[in-house]
């Protein structure tokens, strides 16, 4: 895998990037606004039990509809998910772009550095090794375990968070950083599957269903911890936009136009990590949102600007993340499936088709 990510070509454009949203691609963000908007509203309305769309308008305008338990499973259970889904796709979306761009790599995503199997290692230190947190953890019969493995999955991912911004400051080549992450990736997974072979099926099963990722694990109480964080992330990121378009020009450019690259590679890996970390902490291990996404938006807006790909990225994650939380519930079922399989089986063939068009399109063009 290490392989076949450092010799993969780059995606550094050959000329400074412009922001242009006009025409027709305005109207493609409003689009995409008002599918967002559409989403959640079916979000509310569809799942296991079935709500006509006019009883969630009147539970989010502050009424009661008109059967308690609809306005229960609507502000309780799916509202907080919907609200995690778009989070989650903001933050992972725009983690993978911070990331891409900082290694010049179009298969670089918010997981390259080893925060994912950090996390990982967290959560399996608590479901394969402590029986009676696992237990109530899983079987869903208390907060408490939910917090505590958040709790496990934050430690995990901010202790290689830790040690990869300590190993930042001493290297100088964004390469040499992405080894050291990836190998920082393998020691965690194969810790992990020590534990594994060490265990009891019970509890390989409890930790195979995390790794699968939800949204729907997360509470107002959790939303209140989360949010605030994401937020925090995407804020720095923003502030990043202009070391960014420097860095698309190569670093001896960024550092001609007054970059400090040891300080922007700081940031940008502590803006990345705690994106991701924290939606992997509450979540489980998303995949696809964070390398797909951005792609994504390059090839359907047609830019590089940051000042423009980081809002889109958070408008496109939103929205391909909300779409697969709706699949995995399976409409109209008790059956959930696995949120990893759903955002790359729904994701992977979209942004095939949208980069072989867009080939396809500037070869007749030619």
């Amino acid at each position: 895998m290490a392989q076949r990510i450092l010799s993969t070509p780059t995606i550094t454009p050959a000329t400074r990037p412009t922001v242009a949203l006009p025409g027709l691609k305005t109207l493609l963000v409003g689009g995409l606004l008002a599918l967002l908007v559409g989403l959640l509203l079916v979000s509310l309305a569809l799942g296991s039990v079935t709500i006509p769309l006019e009883e969630v308008l009147r539970v989010l305008l502050g009424g009661e509809a008109s059967k308690a338990v609809w306005t229960s499973i609507i502000r309780d259970f799916r509202l907080p998910q919907a609200l995690t889904a778009i989070l989650a796709g903001a933050a992972l979306g725009v983690s993978g772009l911070l990331m891409q761009t900082f290694f010049r790599n179009p298969l670089a995503d918010p997981f390259v550095l080893g925060v994912s199997s950090g996390a990982s290692l967290g959560v399996a230190l608590v479901v394969l090794t402590i029986g009676s947190v696992t237990t109530t953890l899983l079987t869903g019969l208390g907060v408490f375990g939910d917090l505590a493995l958040a709790a496990a999955a934050s430690f995990g991912s901010v202790g290689v968070m830790a040690i990869i911004l300590l190993v930042a400051r001493r290297v100088s080549g964004g390469t040499t950083l992405l080894i050291i992450g990836l190998l920082f990736g393998y020691l965690t997974s194969a810790v992990v599957s020590v534990l594994l072979y060490l265990s009891i099926p019970e509890r390989i099963q409890a930790y195979i269903n995390w790794t699968f990722g939800s949204f729907s694990g997360v509470t107002w109480d959790q939303l209140t911890i989360m949010a605030p964080v994401i937020i925090g992330g995407l804020s720095a990121a923003f502030l990043l936009c202009k070391p960014l378009n420097a860095l698309l020009l190569g670093e001896a450019y960024a550092e001609s136009m007054g970059v400090n690259l040891p300080r922007v590679r700081f940031a940008l890996i502590l803006a990345s990590a705690v994106l991701a970390g924290t939606i992997t902490a509450f979540c489980g291990p998303i995949g696809f949102l964070g390398i797909a996404v951005p792609h994504f938006c390059r090839s359907l807006f047609n830019t590089s600007d940051h000042r423009a790909l980081i809002p889109l990225t958070i408008l496109v994650g939103a929205v391909v993340a909300l779409l697969a939380a709706i699949i995995a519930d399976v409409p109209g079922s008790s059956l959930v499936l696995p949120l990893n399989a759903v955002t790359s089986l729904i994701g992977a063939p979209a942004v095939i088709w949208v980069i072989l068009s867009r080939h396809s399109v500037k070869a007749a063009a030619a």
